[in-house]
């Protein structure tokens, strides 16, 4: 009996001991944290890339420098894409690559091409270029085509003589009225009217 109770002791010892060490496991399973570090996935940035527009009926023209006093290297074609490698300052031109050159790489007028990718860092441009023959002005030949302009006198103006408004008189008339009165002129020519009046009722009877 008294071995019996002993074993029955050990058994529920042990099972205590087996359920205490399996909660300790699980436990330390649930909270155990990583001990090597995750890896976090970037995305590699996209290079800047210039594209020539396709409304552009001619070739682009690629220069040596960020303006039209630079000498033309080359051209792109419409639908074109070529790597950009940065900007002007006004960011007007834009350096490209251009491998058919000893640089490797020209300016295109930046309205003519559209910009994707990256942020273009801003380039200094190369010095200006010298032109091969410096124009000279001969000072003996530019002395013919100088002239001095001489004073000429202003005409004077002198008034016109005044105009006489001639005076006409009619002398027939007035020789008539100088020897017989207008009053029996009247009556003359009255008289004869009136006498042609009753010749002409006793025409008609």
């Amino acid at each position: 009996m008294h071995k019996k109770s002993i074993l029955i002791l050990s058994l529920i010892f042990a099972v205590v001991l087996l359920g205490l060490f399996t909660n300790t496991v699980n436990a330390d399973y649930r909270f155990q944290q990583p001990t090597i570090a995750i890896p976090t996935v970037t995305g590699t940035p996209r290079r800047a890339t210039a594209f020539v527009r396709l409304d552009q009926v001619d070739p682009v023209n690629v220069r040596s420098g960020p303006g039209v006093f630079y000498d033309q290297v080359g051209v792109l074609l419409p639908g074109q894409e070529v790597t950009a490698l940065g900007k002007s300052a006004g960011e007007d031109w834009v350096l490209v690559e251009y491998p058919g050159i000893a640089e490797g790489s020209g300016w295109v007028y930046s309205p003519l091409v559209v910009l994707s990718g990256e942020e273009l860092p801003i380039i200094e441009p190369p010095s200006t270029p010298t032109p091969a023959v410096t124009t000279t002005i001969d000072a003996t030949l530019a002395a013919q085509f100088i002239t001095t302009p001489v004073a000429t006198r202003l005409p004077t103006y002198t008034a016109a003589p005044p105009q006489t408004i001639p005076t006409y008189t009619d002398e027939v008339t007035s020789g008539i009225s100088q020897h017989i009165p207008i009053g029996l002129i009247i009556l003359v020519i009255g008289g004869l009217g009136g006498l042609l009046a009753v010749i002409a009722v006793f025409t008609d009877r």
